[in-house]
């Protein structure tokens, strides 16, 4: 159509690009730009599938109330159509969850609940359990359950892999993703090799979930570890995941991740988010390992504009231990937020309290420091007290 009437006509059928400027080894490599779908996300698909399907299922009436534990972008895709059809969404989120993600689903219109990101399947405060019994509390609430749901897999299958094959013109070798709820590689890998059984249906996971162990020698056994990146990885196996498509797996750790998602923005002008740094080090990693030119699909899952605190922000992935740093070997390598390196927050004696009160509200800081314009530091106090006159002298 030359254009919509509704957002969600703007669902899928999302552009394919090939990584011409990093190191794919003898394969070439293909990423589906899902941040290019209207929530940003690959979860806007399976947000209008369970829906449309609840709908149709009689599960879900005019008015409703859909419940859902989301730990990434599926609450973004529920929001998303929930808003558009007039449906009251309660979201319960781990608190690892970036806050402009969860400003973007409050915006939307979702309720939040949030909850504990350190505790295991079978704790009161993990957020599925809690969706679960808030199921139960309100009278008619439809639980989304993208864990279980078959109209998960489904708009991958009918959908994310359809469109990948046709883009490739049927040729692909192998195919790269994450798990979260288990509905894209489960639903994609379905397709795929319903087309051609010898295509690679490869698993990237975050070190610490138990997913690539499961895949390669079938144990399942969680370890309590734990990852900074979001909507991937799992302490436990999902229903939706069909384990008998996966046909190899790679592990990216938190630090790999990050690093791939930068380069990514640097190297090609794409920002995808800290999933997409997993499924881009792990199709990296994969193509490396070939002998053979290969012609290789992987996703760029979301966009990263709800990471720019994070995921960009090098003092924050400093902090986190995720880059390196140059030592010094003085008290500088104990400060992140050095403000000889820009990132701290500043006046100068010649600005006006409106200037100062200004950056404060923007950065959400209480206390600026003064700085001359040697950055040698003239004094800290309180908003507002004396800061800003131009004899004060100490």
């Amino acid at each position: 159509m030359p254009y919509s009437r509704s957002v969600l006509e703007m669902i899928g059928n999302t552009p394919m690009h090939e990584i011409t400027r990093m190191d794919t080894g003898p394969c070439r490599l293909f990423v589906k730009l899902e941040n290019q779908n209207p929530g940003g996300s690959i979860k806007d698909r399976i947000g209008l599938s369970i829906i449309e399907d609840a709908e149709k299922k009689g599960r879900l009436n005019a008015g409703g109330t859909i419940i859902e534990a989301t730990a990434g972008n599926t609450g973004l895709g529920l929001a998303l159509v929930a808003a558009q059809k007039g449906y009251r969404l309660i979201l319960i989120i781990p608190d690892k969850m970036s806050a402009d993600k969860v400003r973007h689903l409050r915006a939307l219109g979702a309720e939040i609940v949030l909850t504990r990101s350190d505790v295991p399947k079978g704790h009161p405060e993990y957020y599925q359990d809690m969706a679960e019994r808030m199921v139960q509390e309100i009278p008619g609430a439809f639980w989304a359950s993208q864990f279980d749901n078959p109209a998960n897999p489904k708009a991958h299958e009918e959908g994310t892999g359809l469109e990948i094959w046709e883009q490739m013109d049927g040729e692909i070798d192998a195919f790269v993703a994450g798990v979260g709820s288990g509905g894209t590689i489960s639903g994609v890998g379905r397709f795929l090799k319903s087309q051609n059984p010898e295509i690679s249906i490869v698993a990237a996971d975050p070190e610490g979930s138990v997913v690539a162990r499961a895949v390669k020698t079938g144990e399942v056994r969680y370890e309590g570890g734990s990852w900074l990146v979001e909507g991937i990885g799992e302490d436990f196996i999902p229903d939706n995941l069909d384990l008998s498509v996966i046909d190899d797996a790679e592990t990216v750790d938190d630090a790999e991740a990050f690093a791939a998602t930068g380069e990514l923005l640097r190297q090609e002008g794409i920002l995808g988010g800290s999933s997409t740094g997993t499924l881009l080090a792990g199709a990296l990693k994969w193509c490396r390992k070939q002998s053979s030119p290969k012609r290789v699909g992987t996703l760029v899952c979301d966009t990263g504009n709800k990471y720019l605190s994070k995921a960009f922000d090098e003092a924050w992935l400093q902090e986190q231990g995720l880059t390196n740093r140059n030592p010094t070997d003085d008290l500088r390598d104990l400060i992140v937020r050095r403000a000889d390196l820009g990132r701290v927050v500043t006046v100068g004696p010649g600005d006006t309290l409106n200037t100062a009160y200004g950056r404060m509200r923007a950065n959400d800081v209480s206390q600026p420091p003064v700085l001359e314009d040697n950055d040698s530091i003239i004094g800290h106090r309180p908003a507002g007290f004396h800061l800003f006159r131009t004899d004060y002298q100490s």
